[in-house]
């Protein structure tokens, strides 16, 4: 197998940490609120109120609630998507409480024309789904794109651009098995589909139906709350110029994980009772240990307990690990979530701490992809045949051992 070593000096780089405000909804205004974040872009936020609360933070950039879509798109994603196609892995994940536009920023309004990727309320992933395939045909370089979009619900993860039905989760085994693969790709999920896409529409459409498929309820918060983490990754292959001594052609890939974390507040405050407060207990218990995550990782720890959720074992090569991250704090311009907005003030400012080392893919052959994704489908078909008879998957021992799944 012919390697094909990067010559550029990595360097470690903090997390990228950004805020975006979101301007008081209709129902905190009834109740007699008042905008506390006053800037429309810089880096400073500054919460108002009487001295025990009052307190400033300083980030990567600040948007106020008159940033629009794309302002947020230009200055911080467009950017990484550049990286991506230098041949990086790179995250971007909207962490928040519920009701202060994650969904909004990450996928914009899907339903009323915004998946077009141009238009005022599209999201950063149409966006860059249009970008990146305008990009890829300006280059006149052979590349294909690759898609996959996976929900954590319940700390079970499930596909969700497999089947169409409600009983869908179900009739494919249940929750999909999470191991390191102990090879370059990192944490693997165990027969998580990937869609080879063609153009941006295609793949905005698999976005839309996967995000009809997301579990929704109604909160104090917000009348249409995701109740799980989503993670939409896109996954780009570009042939080189150069050629291997065998004469093969050269490929680099870049990945670009794009997460919707559901909302951070407390059990209380979202209204949460019975199965929702169930259901909240599991979001919470995934961002606790994301917090103890970044708190492990900011104090040096040498411990870093990223096996404790699924979530953070899946995005841990984003936390301290070889990507370049981002994370969007979304928080509330309305002075009765004052609580709420300096935790998460305070989540994204221990995060500015994290340093990663970011390292370009190791370009391959093409027969190395061919080869991959062979081997790939094969694994697929014998997971499918063993789901439909009943018997369980097969793995030889050296791989049970060495893929342990959580």
């Amino acid at each position: 197998m012919a390697k094909h070593n990067n010559v550029a000096q990595e360097k470690d780089a903090n997390i990228q940490v950004i805020v975006r405000c979101r301007e008081a909804p209709s129902r905190a205004i009834r109740s007699g609120s008042s905008v506390v974040v006053p800037p429309v872009y810089g880096q400073d936020v500054k919460i108002g109120g009487t001295p025990s609360i009052a307190r400033s933070f300083h980030f990567d950039g600040v948007f106020g609630p008159k940033a629009t879509q794309e302002n947020v798109y230009d200055k911080v994603v467009s950017p990484i998507l550049h990286e991506v196609m230098q041949g990086y892995n790179c995250t971007i994940f909207a962490y928040g409480q519920t009701g202060t536009g994650k969904t909004y920023t990450m996928e914009g309004d899907l339903e009323n024309g915004s998946s077009s990727g141009n238009t005022p309320m599209a999201g950063m992933i149409p966006r860059t789904l249009y970008n990146l395939f305008y990009a890829l045909d300006k280059q006149s370089a052979e590349y294909y794109v690759r898609v996959s979009y996976v929900e954590l619900y319940n700390e079970e993860l499930r596909d969700l651009l497999v089947g169409t039905d409600a009983n869908a989760f179900e009739s494919t085994g249940g929750s999909l098995k999470v191991f390191d693969s102990g090879t370059d790709k990192g944490v693997v999920i165990q027969g998580l589909e990937e869609k080879i896409v063609m153009n941006a529409r295609e793949a905005v459409g698999l976005l839309q139906q996967g995000a009809m498929r997301r579990k929704v309820a109604s909160t104090r918060c917000n009348d249409a709350s995701s109740r799980s983490h989503a993670i939409f990754t896109i996954t780009v292959f570009i042939r080189e110029r150069a050629v291997t001594v065998e004469g093969e052609d050269i490929v680099k890939l870049g990945k670009l994980n794009l997460v919707d974390l559901a909302g951070s507040e407390n059990i209380g405050r979202s209204g949460a009772q019975d199965m929702r407060a169930r259901e909240a207990g599991s979001i919470n218990k995934s961002l606790l240990v994301l917090g103890r995550v970044i708190t492990a990782l900011v104090e040096k720890n040498s411990h870093v307990p990223y096996r404790e959720s699924k979530l953070t074992y899946i995005i841990k090569d984003s936390l301290g690990g070889r990507t370049r991250t981002c994370m969007i704090a979304t928080i509330s311009t309305a002075a009765d979530n004052i609580e709420e907005t300096v935790k998460t003030l305070q989540y994204a400012s221990q995060a500015k701490g994290i340093r990663n080392r970011p390292v370009a893919n190791k370009k391959v052959s093409k027969s190395e992809i061919v080869h991959d994704m062979q081997l790939q489908m094969e694994q697929l078909r014998r997971d499918l045949d063993a789901a439909r008879d009943g018997s369980g998957f097969y793995m030889k021992f050296n791989e049970y051992v060495e893929n342990t799944t959580i």
